[in-house]
């Protein structure tokens, strides 16, 4: 055993793979079921041009249906994995392994998903990591059940020792818990030196409690990025400049500010009389690329330049996402990155 310590990599890092899993009729898209489809094919193109896709399948005419739409969008199916494999709904950034490192070595952190906090099934998603370690998708890798309810779009790691979340969602999950005993249980699972809480900031339709990758996330030239409000008449522009305010008084290890970097708020879009959550925060890091998230807004083309600046020597891939929001969640949620050498 090496003599380096586990660390969660940052987003940023060299990566194996993303993991996805295809929605079917017995999820919750099935109400708009083609038109998410469109959503994902377009996201998966756009992985496959970077690195692989391991997609979750719940069956065998799943697989096939997935497999005839993303030939017809000219996908590369050479970088596509398909796992069958039985699961509630498709946002695998919080049903899906939080991988820890160490040199070549690897831990798959296995926490306890409740449907967050309850609010949805989630038996068979709180079983999928055991399914598919059983199913040999890893190498080398320890797998670790923790029972305690965490998510994996919760937690934003700069990969070198910082975890930033959001007291909001945590202290949903555990009511009754202090934050001093949550913090610790943050650092020693995910090996992390410290944790940096935000009080406020969220995103109305939201349902995970306020996600920190809804909110701000960490890049790597030292910077934050995160969602901002300029219109005073919003609902969120009260919540959304505190958190601002919040992020400006955070300090990086060495003591130094971070640079902000605001994205642009898109205008309202509404499923009848509800508010859909659009956030640009919500994007993926890949090989060689950022995955954007697209709202059909004036606002798209701004936010993909500022989070491009943050992420320099990435193209910049805008993905449709509408149809995403319509669930509450945006590109980030339905995917989860695996770092290099994790797949067997």
């Amino acid at each position: 055993m090496s003599l380096a310590v586990l660390r969660l990599p940052a987003e940023w890092e060299a990566q194996a793979g993303i993991l996805l899993a295809w929605p079917h009729a017995a999820t919750d898209w099935a109400e708009r079921l083609a038109d998410v489809e469109v959503t994902y094919t377009a996201l998966v193109a756009a992985i496959t041009q970077f690195e692989p896709a391991l997609i979750c399948v719940a069956s065998g005419e799943i697989r096939a249906h997935a497999e005839k739409l993303l030939k017809k969008a000219k996908a590369d199916l050479t970088q596509v994995r398909f796992i069958e494999i039985d699961y509630d709904d498709t946002w695998l950034r919080d049903s899906g392994p939080i991988t820890l490192t160490r040199d070549a070595e690897f831990r798959l952190n296995d926490y306890h998903f409740t449907g967050w906090g309850g609010k949805f099934a989630a038996s068979r998603d709180d079983q999928l990591v055991e399914g598919l370690v059983a199913r040999e998708v890893f190498a080398k890798a320890d797998h670790e059940r923790i029972d305690w309810a965490l998510e994996g779009g919760a937690i934003e790691s700069d990969g070198a020792g910082t975890i930033l979340t959001t007291w909001r969602c945590l202290q949903q999950r555990h009511p009754t818990q202090p934050r001093a005993e949550m913090t610790e249980i943050l650092k020693q699972s995910l090996a992390a030196d410290r944790v940096l809480w935000l009080e406020h900031g969220y995103l109305e339709g939201d349902d995970t409690d306020a996600h920190i990758d809804t909110l701000a996330r960490f890049a790597p030239d030292g910077s934050i990025v995160y969602q901002a409000c300029d219109d005073a008449s919003d609902v969120h522009h009260a919540e959304l400049t505190r958190m601002g305010a919040e992020l400006a008084a955070l300090r990086r290890i060495d003591g130094s500010p971070y640079l902000l970097r605001p994205l642009p708020w898109a205008k309202p879009i509404r499923d009848g009389e509800r508010r859909l959550a659009a956030s640009y925060a919500n994007y993926l890091v890949v090989n060689g690329a950022v995955l954007v998230p697209a709202y059909d807004d004036i606002a798209d083309a701004r936010a993909a330049e500022i989070i491009g600046a943050a992420h320099p020597g990435r193209r910049i891939v805008q993905v449709p996402c509408r149809a995403l929001i319509w669930q509450n969640g945006s590109l980030h949620c339905v995917t989860m990155q695996l770092p290099q050498g994790v797949l067997a």
